[in-house]
């Protein structure tokens, strides 16, 4: 393997894990939003915006993961991107704690570890981003 390569491939798979993470949650929950709603205890319009939040995010990260080039603003908006979900995810959790399940306590914790991981990642890897692996 050529020296350099490998973290040019992590780093071009990072933002196909972000935007394949982001369509299929996003996709489940609108799909899913009563039954999830029901077994979550969350709010059928909280599910609702936070699938389509990530649809629409998915959209600007599959953007990215297939362009060739791919300038450091838009680099740096998508980690703050995921930065401030992880956040909002918190929050959520924070102000459901009392009436969400278990389950949708989780859900949330859940993707704003994951979701602020992939920011970490993508910040780290950020000058390698800048162009696809080929």
């Amino acid at each position: 393997m050529v020296h350099g390569l490998q973290p040019m491939r992590i780093a071009n798979n990072l933002l196909w894990i972000d935007c394949t993470a982001g369509a299929l949650v996003g996709f489940v929950v609108l799909l899913f939003t009563a039954q999830l709603s029901q077994l979550q205890a969350l709010p059928h319009t909280l599910l609702l915006f936070m699938g389509a939040a990530n649809v629409l995010y998915a959209s600007f990260s599959f953007i990215l993961a297939t362009r060739s080039k791919r300038p450091m603003p838009l680099i740096k908006l998508l980690v703050v991107a995921n930065g401030f979900w992880s956040l909002v995810c918190v929050c959520l959790a924070v102000a459901y704690a009392n009436t969400a399940t278990l389950f949708g306590l989780g859900h949330l914790i859940t993707e704003a570890i994951f979701v602020g991981s992939l920011a970490a990642q993508e910040w780290k890897w950020r000058a390698l981003l800048l162009q696809r692996a080929t």
